[in-house]
């Protein structure tokens, strides 16, 4: 691969994961709000607690990809 190849994957990768973290997001932030709705409240504490334990787990899916989108953002301003 020469320069331009590697610029061009580096900026895929950087798109692909921008759009993982927007679609993480909203699927965190859908969870979030369906253990505050009251009109379709979980069942049981059981229940809750998993919806809770879901929206958790895809925060901490966001966290890891917005590190990994700064790391891409900076090989793609060093490399021009």
């Amino acid at each position: 691969m020469d320069g331009e190849d590697d610029r061009s994957a580096l900026r895929q990768e950087l798109r692909e994961v921008e759009a993982d973290v927007a679609e993480l997001r909203d699927t965190a932030v859908s969870l979030r709000a369906q253990i505050g709705d009251r009109s379709s409240e979980p069942t049981d504490a059981s229940e809750r607690a998993a919806l809770i334990t879901a929206a958790e787990e895809q925060e901490a899916l966001v966290e890891t990809l917005e590190a990994r989108r700064d790391k891409l953002r900076k090989l793609v301003e060093e490399q021009g």
